[in-house]
């Protein structure tokens, strides 16, 4: 098995302040049966991961019929197995009352097949979608600026110069839905 550099968070900033995170501090005070009513409800989009799915084969579909090419897959938002920090056997577990929390098997399926999965879904079609309007909807708004990781060569818009002419001159010349065309 290959060996792979694992660090902390790459994408964390150090002039973060407390309010750019969620916070949990509430734990500690939720009853036992809170918590256990809580639990099951993260299972329960199991359920409908089908329908979520079809809808990334659907987006995929629909990007594809269109022409685009180079699009990212579903594996590419997905950690390899190789990078997870645990395996089944050095997988730690708590030391609580509950059997289901002190079960190696139950941690490693959610912390390297469930969540990994479930994220990795989720920006495989947020991805898709930011591609979708930027396809479409080459105009400006203030989320636009997040949609780099989704950049196009160029926009429907784009495609006909009259209709490239009518755009706003930064909506016509955004690097993010206007590139440099490759073959």
């Amino acid at each position: 098995m290959q060996t792979v550099e694992v660090t902390t968070c790459s994408g964390c900033s150090a002039g973060e302040t407390a309010t750019d995170r969620a916070s949990f501090l509430g734990f500690r005070t939720r009853s036992i049966l809170i918590q256990a009513i809580a639990l099951p409800l993260i299972y329960i989009p199991i359920l409908f991961l089908p329908f979520v799915i079809l809808c990334g084969l659907f987006t995929y579909a629909h990007l594809r019929l269109m022409g685009a090419t180079r699009i990212k897959g579903f594996r590419d938002f997905v950690p390899r197995r190789e990078t997870h920090r645990y395996t089944t056997r050095d997988q730690p577990v708590l030391g609580n009352n509950i059997p289901l929390m002190r079960s190696k098997l139950y941690w490693s399926f959610n912390c390297t097949v469930y969540c990994p999965n479930s994220v990795g879904l989720f920006a495989w079609i947020t991805y898709m979608v930011k591609i979708v309007e930027n396809w479409w909807c080459p105009f400006f708004h203030e989320r636009k600026g997040s949609y780099s990781d989704a950049k196009i060569d160029q926009s429907f818009w784009h495609m006909y110069r009259d209709s490239a002419d009518k755009l706003h001159p930064s909506d016509r010349e955004n690097p993010i839905w206007n590139g440099k065309p490759e073959s």
